[in-house]
């Protein structure tokens, strides 16, 4: 048997997709699923598909009812004998000439596969272009903000601290472009306190909506400090912040808890954080619920469609996951990241 043809732009794709024919043996799969597996895309072409589940029969269940047109697999644990297991959330898709397309979101790391290279290729060099045309701009608002700092610094504490933000948000905006153009290792992680991080976010949430958006914390003050990346998760909640702003929510509230003996990616962890971002705008639309987490996925012309995508490779990096459920007035996302010791830290939740 050989490889077949991909579907449309899937080849490029960073996430790991596997297609079949209509019998179910695997005709093609992308690079990215043959690297999460660790084996050649070759060795995979001419296995049926329900071999691959290492546990569980999921597979098998949806190849033997033709008439689902899709299915959400959870916990999926895929794997060729004698090989260990890779654990994810999953879809299987009907294709239209009657074959079946098989769609992995890791809950585990990418084994061997660098984190700067999870993007395809095409658009990291897409995404480099952007990073070089943006330069210019940010320099010209970064020389603004020190022009306007200096103006007003003998009044309003407000604006001065508006001010402060505006110059913050463009130095994290240059490192952002920095590790588009030279790619760096990850930085280590160190000790933060969750709370602090999501007020940033709160901060950027208040000047970009102002009144027209409700914002109310729900935060659990018994939750310790742990090791993460602060700047990391700040951006991947403000991304989920930012879309339920852009959904029409007219409330969005960040909730955290704490929970213990909590299962993630088949590791039971005694104590891990449960932070949900929850908003009542339009929710996910049902056309776009299946490749939601893609790359370039996006329910508005304007969109770019990397900020779920960045949201839920930042939450792979703390170990963690990004799940969400959603329906029209009622949208919750949940980033479940487990702890690792720390001292507790007091935070006083309020409206």
């Amino acid at each position: 048997m050989t490889v077949s043809p991909p579907p449309p732009l899937v080849e490029q794709l960073g996430t790991p997709v596997a297609w079949a024919d209509a019998e179910g043996r695997i005709t093609g799969c992308n690079p990215a699923f043959a690297r999460w597996l660790g084996v050649s895309g070759r060795r995979l072409v001419g296995q049926p598909l329900v071999a691959l589940e290492a546990q569980g029969d999921a597979l098998a269940h949806f190849l033997a009812r033709d008439e689902r047109d899709s299915l959400r697999l959870h916990r999926l644990a895929l794997a060729l004998p004698g090989e260990g297991a890779r654990f994810a959330e999953g879809w299987m898709s009907r294709l239209d000439d009657g074959g079946w397309l098989l769609e992995a979101h890791p809950v585990d790391e990418f084994p061997g596969l660098d984190p700067t290279q999870a993007l395809p290729s095409a658009l990291s060099a897409a995404l480099k272009g952007l990073a070089h045309e943006l330069r210019n701009p940010l320099a010209g608002l970064k020389g603004a903000a020190q022009l306007l700092a200096r103006r007003i610094a003998q009044r309003d504490a407000d604006e001065r601290e508006l001010v402060d933000l505006i110059g913050t948000e463009i130095e994290r905006l240059n490192s952002l472009l920095d590790q588009l153009l030279t790619p760096a290792p990850a930085a280590p992680h160190a000790a933060l306190n969750i709370h602090a991080a999501l007020e940033q976010v709160l901060r950027l949430a208040e000047s970009e909506a102002g009144w027209a958006v409700r914002l109310q914390r729900d935060y659990d003050p018994s939750i310790p400090e742990f090791n993460g990346d602060a700047d990391r998760l700040s951006q991947a909640v403000w991304n989920l912040v930012r879309n339920a702003i852009q959904a029409g929510a007219g409330g969005i509230t960040l909730r955290t808890r704490v929970e213990h003996g909590v299962r993630i990616a088949e590791q039971l962890h005694p104590l891990a954080l449960r932070l949900e971002i929850a908003d009542d705008g339009r929710g996910v639309p049902e056309e776009l619920a299946e490749h939601l987490f893609l790359p370039l996925v996006s329910g508005r012309a304007e969109g770019t469609g990397l900020g779920l995508a960045l949201a839920q490779q930042v939450a792979r990096e703390h170990r963690g996951t990004l799940t969400y459920r959603s329906r029209p007035g009622h949208t919750v996302f949940t980033l479940l990241l487990p702890i690792r010791g720390g001292a507790p830290h007091e935070v006083v939740a309020h409206d």
